[in-house]
């Protein structure tokens, strides 16, 4: 373990700290979860003043994910309070009934007859990408495969000009970024940026007001009485939600998922042997990633988990990324196992009406990725350490270097 982080067992219980960045960076993360799982799963930390309750057990985040009329996602759902001088309105930090109107809208986009439609060009882009990649040459799989792949599905969903896809990139990585983790951007030009995005936005959905109802998100926000009069900062929270949501979490899957078949090569002897086994093997990369590593909640009234008295207005962290190495549920829950048999009960999507919209989109961009690879490639081989995000929210990398070895 890294000199800069100190042994979680040697720590008084009370100073364990979760979101202290450098531990996630240099994936220090698993000993500081494990040992609260064991000894404090509903755990509460506090400094200056500032403190949180951290869940960190399968079943008690599950039961507090669904239970919004106790634990309320309106203000923030990462730890920190929603800034007043840059307030972001979304629908998944909002309660019903205003969550539902506007969910409602934008989710016929990834319903199932729209899925299906989207698969062929999904393939066809994936294959395209692939065919581009450098055969044993060292390269940045986060960059040219991760990021391309969902950054392409995210311009198609919002029929945003495709020359222009990279600004979602940098949007997304914006939003999720700010001072205390280390991000190369100060608050002030971060605010610039996402008003940057804001502006482009705007117009956009101004354009589309005056055209029939497209079945791209924008045209659907343009157009739908819940959403067309949000004020600017609701719109562009909803825009950042949408965003991440699409970007974020597949791009850190899809890179997670080449580690995670270098760490355990059996398991990607067993996929070659068998590429049925893709579904499965989907889920479980995706609760083995885990790309974003937990949601807040906010208490409502004063109530009791396992013991402990949550006072009213107290914030709560559900902990997806402990929640998914519960060794309760998952056996040798720290090894990747693609077949395994309850792959799917992982909590990397939420539960209830918070759970994640876009998550069989997700899916489905892993399915078809993989299928593209087995059909190309011998092995992806990761060839150095990985980069990753300094976050504790988004579980993530910057770089990865891999070879590819094509198929004998």
């Amino acid at each position: 373990m890294s000199e800069q982080t100190p042994d979680p067992y040697e720590l008084p219980l009370e100073e364990v700290c979760l979101i202290a960045p450098g531990i996630w960076e240099r994936n220090e993360i698993g000993p500081f979860l494990e040992r609260l799982r064991a000894e404090a799963p509903v755990h509460w930390w506090e400094d200056d003043g500032f403190g949180f309750w951290s869940l960190t057990r399968y079943e008690d985040i599950k039961a507090v994910d669904v239970n919004h009329e106790v634990f309320s996602s309106e203000g923030s759902i990462t730890v920190l309070d929603a800034q007043e001088d840059f307030p972001l309105k979304m629908f998944i930090a909002m309660d019903p009934p205003k969550h539902e109107e506007q969910r409602k809208v934008v989710s016929p986009a990834v319903a199932p007859s729209n899925l299906a439609n989207l698969q062929d060009t999904i393939r066809e882009r994936v294959g395209n990408i692939l065919d581009s990649l450098p055969i044993g040459e060292e390269f940045n799989w986060v960059d040219k495969v991760s990021i391309e792949l969902t950054t392409q599905m995210l311009a198609t969903l919002f029929d945003f000009p495709f020359e222009d896809r990279r600004k979602l990139t940098r949007w997304s990585d914006v939003a999720t970024s700010n001072e205390d983790t280390g991000a190369m951007i100060n608050e002030e030009d971060r605010q610039a940026e996402l008003l940057e995005c804001l502006q482009y936005f705007t117009a956009l959905r101004e354009e589309r007001k005056y055209k029939p109802d497209g079945f791209d998100l924008i045209s659907m926000l343009a157009h739908s009485e819940a959403t067309q009069d949000m004020d600017p900062m609701e719109f562009l929270g909803n825009l950042i939600l949408l965003i991440v949501g699409g970007n974020d979490t597949t791009r850190n899957s899809i890179s997670g998922g080449v580690l995670a078949l270098n760490q355990f090569p059996n398991e990607y002897q067993k996929l070659r042997e068998n590429p049925k086994l893709i579904p499965n093997m989907v889920a479980e990369i995706i609760r083995w990633q885990t790309p974003l590593s937990y949601m807040r909640r906010t208490a409502m009234e004063d109530t009791e988990i396992r013991g402990q008295k949550i006072r009213k207005g107290d914030r709560v962290l559900m902990w997806y990324a402990s929640g998914n190495r519960d060794e309760s549920v998952f056996e040798n829950a720290n090894d990747l196992v693609i077949d395994r048999k309850n792959a799917r009960n992982h909590l990397a999507f939420g539960f209830g009406l918070h759970r994640c919209m876009g998550n069989r989109l997700a899916e489905m961009q892993l399915r078809i990725l993989w299928e593209e690879i087995q059909q190309r490639y011998h092995q992806i081989e990761v060839v150095g350490e990985p980069e990753r995000i300094r976050s504790s929210f988004v579980r993530g990398y910057k770089t990865l270097p891999v070879r590819l070895h094509k198929l004998s």
